[in-house]
């Protein structure tokens, strides 16, 4: 049997009232794809629409059920059972435009055709927010060029809203074992350490523009709602502390791609360090002193990359008064780009 050329996994918890609209978003491709639905121990009935769809879908979709691990098992089972030559995460309450999904996929069969592969694909994302009938997309023309293979050498310089999310990024599979990627358990936002760690083994890229994924903000108990970000902010530090420790000073051989990787991990710290400002505690100013100490003390050479940046040197100036200027900032960029 051929292998097929795209895995999406969709990683679900208690989903019922909107892992359809994922799974049907998806279910108009033909050929060469395979859906992994990953129930992480729902207590909904998560599972028995996953098995229906399996069931309907035999060719394309997969049921997977597991003990509850969070977010970075289900991804992890996902990546584990796929088939794919490329690999994409689609979150359950978010989905994919469908000509965007035809144009992917139309590429992955060109690629295929020609015998040639890229360790990467990077696509647009949309910010969807219904409930202020928002919608803002984050698109890259002015770093990438289009519809070609690249090096590293050729990427420009991304501004501070242009990140490669989970939402803009396909692996191929094969990177992920090379990386060794590992999402712990029971641990919100390890969606950035997938977006970070593979990057050191990523040396060909291409970007396709179109807006294939559509990233919806709104619910009361999304992990990206503030308050919640606050309660959870030990897992925060958690998966801020593995990006620093996966960081390697041989990352700097390829000047580009490091240039990009300290600007995700400034923007990673900047966050953590906003969130325990706005908690607005003793306990949480603490955490934010000794996150900065241990960074320090265990990636001297790292740290002193990420105080030469803007952000970097700010977020570091302790005084009430450079803390409302970066809860301020922070502030705008939410109203802007409606991220949480």
């Amino acid at each position: 049997m051929e292998e097929k050329l795209l895995t999406i996994a969709i990683p679900c918890y208690n989903s019922q009232g909107y892992m359809r609209h994922a799974v049907d978003s998806l279910l108009h491709v033909q050929e060469g794809l395979e859906i992994l639905i990953i129930d992480d121990g729902s207590t909904d009935d998560t599972a028995l629409i996953a098995d229906d769809y399996a069931r309907r879908y035999p060719d394309t979709i997969r049921s997977l059920h597991q003990r509850n691990g969070g977010h970075g098992r289900a991804v992890m089972s996902g990546f584990q059972y796929a088939r794919g030559t490329y690999f994409k995460v689609l979150d359950s309450d978010d989905w994919m435009d469908a000509q965007a999904l035809d144009a992917l996929m139309r590429l992955l069969k060109e690629l295929r055709r020609r015998q040639l592969h890229t360790d990467m694909i990077i696509t647009n994302y949309v910010y969807e927010k219904p409930s202020e009938n928002k919608r803002h997309v984050i698109s890259y023309r002015n770093v990438l060029p289009k519809g070609r293979l690249l090096s590293w050498d050729e990427v420009g310089h991304f501004l501070p809203q242009q990140n490669l999310l989970m939402h803009s990024i396909i692996y191929r599979r094969a990177i992920l074992n090379e990386c060794r990627l590992e999402l712990p358990a029971h641990t919100f936002y390890v969606d950035n350490l997938f977006a970070y760690q593979p990057l050191s083994c990523v040396d060909s890229l291409i970007y396709l523009d179109v807006d294939l994924y559509h990233y919806f903000i709104g619910r009361s108990d999304q992990s990206v709602n503030e308050q919640i970000m606050i309660s959870r902010i030990d897992q925060q530090l958690r998966v801020t502390r593995m990006m620093i420790e996966s960081t390697d000073i041989s990352f700097r051989d390829v000047p580009r791609r490091y240039a990009y990787q300290i600007k995700y991990l400034t923007m990673v710290l900047v966050v953590s360090s906003i969130l325990l400002i706005r908690a607005a505690t003793p306990e949480a100013l603490e955490k934010k002193e000794r996150l900065w100490r241990m960074f320090k003390q265990e990636k001297p050479w790292l740290y002193r990359d990420v105080s030469h940046t803007m952000l970097g040197w700010l977020i570091q100036r302790d005084s009430a008064a450079g803390r409302r200027l970066l809860s301020l900032l922070y502030t705008i960029s939410q109203r802007i780009f409606s991220f949480n």
